[in-house]
């Protein structure tokens, strides 16, 4: 007689497909013939290239033609391939427009974070294939991480912040603008502090949420419905203890600042970077060398910032004043750091502008006076540096992810052309060649 655990197992194959009877065959092995490729670490072309891709990681970077025996190969004549690009401040899971404020009040965390498998895919497709998320509603953009890290849909890697932390009226107040039924008093848990106790229990509730980075608001800021958007929000004792904690925890501490006082504070207090950084004096400039904080300047925000404050009823009357004063600023800030030697990171706060127009911030940062060579940087290297990342992104070496992109032209001598992408790879898979596709 056939023994039971016989029968039951052949039962048991015969149900399963084939793929789940035996380990499916590893992919072939993936070739990318680029007609050009630059070394973000040496700073230059270095002319015919080959990238060599097992699965999702990077096997070799050849010079010339590699033949790899039974390779899928992509030729890719007239590109230049480089890096995939890292914006190290998005908000996927919202975009600007004049209904933003209003949805505030009828929109789920679940709303936010549909719209954002959509804002994700516009990034990836952009040649963005990590992101750091710094400040949602509800915990969507973590909800769109796992989303995308679970194959559901297509986007970049995220890095999420989850919901920012504030003080009591601050920028990330959630209850800033409500009537007096529902302002409410938010604590920690909502991302609201007040205290050192307090401000440590709110890095402790993102650890449980599933955040991978702390973001704080430590001045005002352009969009909250509040009238200063430069003033310190944080006292330094504050600060000092979502850092510590932040560390303890191994979280990054991006901090949201446009006055003077309040990122003199968030640098004395151990922040990881400035975000914005409008009006950043000398000696603070100074200071962010000196202790070695990344700044991130964002800005694209403030052009957009600037140019929809001139359309009556795109932001309530009590933003638009600070979108005309802030908006300029951010500019001519970045070519005062970039001289003086500041570590920059590249981000766009897109959200405030549209998902898929990051590249755009390119152009802004050659304008403010970085070599192309260096904006090119800000958005590899540099960007996996700040988010503790080299070992796995921001440059293509054996053993780390194989995130490419390719543009049409070269951008060390038009960087115009990096809003020309056509070609990504993010993690071995190739979402895009030539026209966007359909995913």
């Amino acid at each position: 007689m056939t023994p039971i655990r016989t029968v039951l197992a052949a039962l048991l194959a015969a149900a399963l497909p084939a793929s789940a009877q035996e380990p499916a065959p590893a992919p072939a092995p993936l070739v990318l013939h680029c007609a050009d490729y630059i070394d973000v670490v040496a700073g230059k072309r270095l002319g015919e290239t080959s990238i060599v891709i097992d699965g999702d990681k990077v096997r070799s970077v050849e010079p010339g033609r590699a033949d790899v025996a039974g390779a899928r190969v992509v030729e890719l004549a007239g590109h230049t391939c480089l890096p995939g690009l890292i914006d190290m401040h998005v908000h996927l899971t919202g975009q600007s427009s004049p209904k933003s404020y209003e949805e505030g009040f009828r929109l789920n965390p679940a709303d936010y974070a549909l719209r954002g498998a959509l804002y994700a895919r516009r990034t990836l497709l952009a040649g963005f294939t990590s992101v750091r998320n710094l400040g949602d509603e509800g915990n969507s953009s973590i909800a769109l991480r796992n989303a995308i890290n679970g194959g559901f849909v297509p986007g970049p890697r995220i890095f999420a912040a989850g919901k920012s932390i504030a003080t009591t009226g601050g920028h990330a107040d959630p209850t800033n603008g409500r009537n007096w039924d529902s302002i409410g008093d938010p604590g920690p848990k909502e991302g609201v502090v007040n205290g050192p106790l307090e401000a440590r229990k709110a890095v402790r509730q993102r650890y449980k949420d599933g955040a991978d980075v702390i973001k704080i608001t430590a001045t005002g800021g352009v969009l909250s419905y509040a009238k200063n958007g430069m003033n310190p929000q944080f006292e330094l004792d504050e600060i000092a203890a979502i850092t510590q904690v932040a560390h303890d925890y191994g979280f990054k501490v991006a901090a949201h600042a446009h006055g003077d006082e309040g990122i003199r504070r968030a640098v004395l207090g151990g922040v990881d970077s400035i975000e914005h950084g409008t009006f950043m004096s000398a000696d603070t400039i100074a200071l962010i060398k000196q202790k070695g904080t990344w700044y991130v300047p964002t800005l694209m925000a403030g052009a957009f910032v600037a140019e929809k404050a001139k359309t009556a009823g795109y932001f309530p009357d009590i933003v638009r004043p600070k979108a005309q004063a802030i908006g300029p600023q951010i500019q001519a800030t970045l070519g005062r750091a970039y001289k003086a030697g500041v570590k920059i990171a590249f981000g766009t706060d897109s959200g405030v502008s549209a998902h898929g127009d990051n590249a755009g911030e390119f152009a802004l940062l050659v304008q403010a006076g970085m070599p192309a060579i260096e904006a090119l940087r800000a958005a590899t290297k540099n960007a996996a540096e700040l988010l503790g990342e080299s070992a796995n992104l921001g440059t293509l070496e054996p053993g780390k992810f194989a995130d490419v992109v390719a543009v049409p032209g070269d951008p060390l001598q038009d960087i115009a052309v990096m809003t020309k992408v056509d070609f990504v790879v993010k993690g071995g898979v190739v979402y895009r060649n030539g026209e966007i596709p359909t995913l």
